[in-house]
């Protein structure tokens, strides 16, 4: 079993397979992409537009995240 740092709230597991990385970054990218598209909802002017743009480069995230896993594991 691997030590936790008592300092770190967050961690993550040492020698953790790139793929769950990949798949577990991905998850979380398209998670705050999808809350930044919701709260531009109720957002106007200059704060919309802040979220939206936010929300763009989130999307990019994403699509960087996928190839990566497609590189990773090519699909059959």
């Amino acid at each position: 079993m691997h030590s936790i740092p008592t300092h770190t709230l967050f961690t993550v597991i040492p020698d953790t397979p790139t793929e769950t990385l990949l798949i577990n970054s991905y998850e979380t990218v398209c998670s705050v992409s999808t809350l930044l598209l919701d709260l531009s909802d109720d957002l106007t002017g200059k704060h919309r537009d802040v979220a939206l743009a936010i929300h763009q480069l989130s999307e990019l995230s994403v699509l960087l995240v996928g190839k990566a896993m497609d590189q990773h594991t090519p699909r059959c």
